[in-house]
This record gives structure tokens, sequence and C-alpha cells, in this order.
């Protein structure tokens, strides 16, 4: 005869898996090749490519008619691809070069506009930065303005490490039902006591 098996004992209850809170819709991306910043790294492109083009045509072509100014075109480029790559790649050291970078644009069109109006000699070919932009409808002077200002906007949005900085917390709701008080700590009902004979 065969031994009868024995039943199996009580088997303690699993507990279900708790349950993970989906990225809320105030999650951070991480690049700033993200909503107007797609706009601002096209435009970089796009002055990128046009200002080394001009740039390399000129100097390939008449170098000797306008030396300073088609060096300095040459400068303008190279700033516009740094700019426009960094912006791109968007990770922390990259915000720091594209920091410095539009800086230094910023900075190269205040100087060379001012340059190209005080001593128009020096500039008988106008560059990128000639009149503070003037030939490309002053984007020039505003682009670096808005880099800057979409660059302090990250700087605001991430940590100091340059990971992004966490949501609003959620309000969740206690035992009680409401997001404040529970049930347990309302006071008890003093005619629940029992009277003292005083004040009966």
């Amino acid at each position: 005869m065969s031994e009868p098996t024995p039943s199996p004992g009580p088997q303690k209850p699993t507990e279900p898996p708790e349950p993970t809170e989906p990225p809320g819709p105030n999650e951070q991306p991480t690049s700033t090749r993200t909503g107007p910043g797609r706009l601002l790294v096209a435009v970089y492109a796009l002055f990128a490519l046009s200002a080394t083009a001009r740039a390399g045509v000129q100097i390939a072509t008449k170098f000797h008619h306008a030396p300073v100014a088609y060096t300095l075109s040459a400068f303008a480029a190279v700033v516009y691809i740094l700019a426009t790559v960094t912006l791109s790649v968007g990770s922390p050291t990259a915000r720091r070069i594209a920091l410095l970078s539009c800086s230094v644009e910023l900075a190269g069109v205040l100087a060379v506009g001012t340059w190209s109006l005080a001593d128009p000699v020096t500039f008988p070919d106008a560059t990128v930065w000639s009149g503070y932009g003037s030939g490309y409808g002053f984007v020039p002077l505003v682009l670096p303005v808005f880099g800057l200002l979409w660059l302090r906007y990250w700087s605001k949005r991430t940590r100091p490490d340059g990971r992004p900085g966490p949501g609003p917390r959620s309000k969740r709701s206690r035992p009680g039902g409401r997001s404040g008080r529970g049930r347990s700590d309302v006071p008890q009902d003093r005619r629940a006591q029992p009277l003292s004979g005083e004040q009966r």
C-alpha cells in the first residue's frame, strides 16, 4: 500500500507588488534640444552652414580684398558650429561650452558691429556681424540672447549634478479618506465618556 501524501500546510498569502508611479507630465527632458530648443538649434545650424560657406568662398577667392572681415566671418562660423553642436548634445559639459559660445557670440556681434560702423575702411566687405548683423535682419544680435536665456532656464531646471530635478510631489490621501487628518486623529466625543457624579 502506498503511503498517503501529506496535505500541504497553510500557505502564506503573497503580498501584491507595490505599484510604481508612472513619470508625471512635469518630468524634465535630458537635452536642451527639446521644445523651443529645437528651433534654436535649427537656426544655429542654418547660420553655421551659411557663415561657413560664405567665409570659405571669401577666403579662397578674395582674401586680400578684406582680410579682417573674412577672418572674422570664419571665426563667427566656428562659434556657430560650436553652439549648434553643444546645444544639440545638451549634457552638463556641453551646456557650459554652449554658454561660453553664446557669450563670445554676443560680445563679438557688439564689438564687430561697433567696429564696422566706426571704421568702415577696414570692412570693405560685410561680415556676418557687420552692423550688428543688419545684413541678416539683426538675427545675429538676437540669437545669442535667446541662447543665453534658454541656457539660464535650463540651469534652473537641473540639479547641481546636471540631472533633471524632481517634479512636484503628489499629495497622497491618508487612510482616513482625506489628505489631512484621518478618522483616528479625531478626538472622541465627550458624550461617549461616562459622566461623573458632579456632571450628573
